[in-house]
């Protein structure tokens, strides 16, 4: 079971109900970071880092002595990544998508396999048995997705063979990024907060993600703040809000600095833990629907 935790802007409590919900889980999890652009769920769960991966993306390398300067590479490729100018051909690393069309099209076997740095992928372990993943984009990189692409493959393959369930932490927004990030969901949660920026861009994000046609939850941060116009949302498009994080100074006090909010008190406790049982009987109740 994948669960992904997403929002429609940053700063509503998405990677703190995703970091509660790690601790309070039942069942073997596993915790992922797929914020690639700026990760920070391992400021809350802390994970004593094993293992560093550099992730790679193919790109074109020219061979100019083989290049008759036909074109065709540069007529394919739908990022411009490419470009025949006379008698002079110019590769664009940053803006190829690596998926190999130039070197496939080729006719003179002109163009190999070169590599350019994404980022890295962090492998870790919270408090001696909770793994986690973390993906991070290289400084000054722009293209997150495919980071996000490895990440999510080393995130199945390992999560299977463990059989354990997954906790996303999703990038903000309705961008290409957050979209790629849940779209192995087998529920997805919307943390928002009844403002009227928070729900102005809740409702963007449940416009984004219904055509996934995976089963919506809600989950209210700073509950007590604002208006009702979220709950009315939620009640006229049949969203469950599963739970509602009050507001108050010492939730404040305790996330900035660094504590994990399921651990403040009992009462905060047992509101993750049931998160966690409602969010796996709600996959349970689409799986066999």
């Amino acid at each position: 079971m994948i669960v992904s935790v997403a929002s429609g802007k940053g700063g509503t409590g998405k990677t703190t109900v995703t970091a509660s919900l790690a601790v309070s889980w039942s069942r073997p999890v596993m915790a992922v970071d797929l914020d690639v652009e700026e990760p920070n769920l391992h400021l809350f769960l802390k994970p004593e880092v094993t293992d560093t991966e550099v992730v790679t993306i193919e790109v074109p390398e020219v061979d100019e002595s083989k290049c008759t300067y036909c074109r065709k590479c540069a007529e394919l490729c739908q990022f411009k990544a490419i470009a025949v100018m006379g008698k002079a051909i110019m590769t664009f690393p940053e803006m190829c998508h690596g998926c190999g069309g130039c070197m496939a099209i080729c006719p003179e076997g002109a163009i190999g396999v070169g590599m350019r740095e994404l980022g890295v992928m962090e492998r870790g372990v919270v408090r001696g048995t909770l793994p986690c993943l973390t993906g991070r984009l290289r400084v000054g990189e722009a293209m997150s997705p495919p980071l996000m692409r490895y990440v999510r493959s080393c995130m199945r393959a390992e999560s299977a063979a463990k059989s354990m369930d997954v906790l996303v932490d999703a990038p903000p927004g309705v961008s290409c990024p957050a979209m790629s990030a849940v779209a192995d969901s087998d529920v997805i949660v919307l943390v928002t907060e009844p403002t009227p920026f928070g729900f102005h861009d809740f409702k963007l994000a449940w416009e984004a993600f219904s055509p996934y046609e995976k089963p919506i939850a809600v989950v209210i941060n700073r509950a007590g703040l604002g208006d009702h116009r979220v709950y009315e949302f939620c009640a006229v498009q049949n969203l469950p809000i599963l739970a509602e994080i009050p507001y108050r100074r010492d939730i404040a006090e305790h996330y900035s600095k660094g504590f994990i909010l399921a651990e403040l008190d009992a009462d905060l406790g047992e509101l993750f833990s049931k998160l966690g049982r409602d969010l796996r009987q709600l996959a349970k109740e689409v799986r066999h629907a």
